[in-house]
């Protein structure tokens, strides 16, 4: 699979039933484990103060990730994604080869 950072910004619209936010928060919390699971979510992070999160995401390719990953998040709908195709870099610590 392919690594992707994604940042998504969710803006709740205006108007919306506070019943109706909870129970998606509630379904979105599910399927982020869910999807963790499936090795899709590897990593999620909310900067400090801020309604956005940014994760280290797993799909074939973007459609896949677009459409069948983040498109099956309850909240979906309400967020902005921006997704960065990521690839390792040879000077990487985590990696356990060493660069050449």
């Amino acid at each position: 699979m392919n690594e992707f950072l994604v940042e998504l910004t969710t803006r709740i619209p205006e108007g919306t039933d506070p019943a109706e936010v909870d129970r998606r928060r509630a379904e979105e919390s599910v399927r982020a484990r869910e999807l963790a699971a499936a090795g899709h979510l590897v990593r999620l992070w909310r900067p400090v103060g801020e309604l956005r999160s940014i994760g280290l995401w797993r799909a074939a390719d973007e459609a896949e990730l677009r459409e069948k990953v983040l498109g099956s998040l309850p909240l979906w709908p309400w967020m902005t994604p921006v997704i960065t195709a990521v690839m390792s870099h040879p000077n990487d610590p985590g990696t356990s080869d060493p660069a050449p």
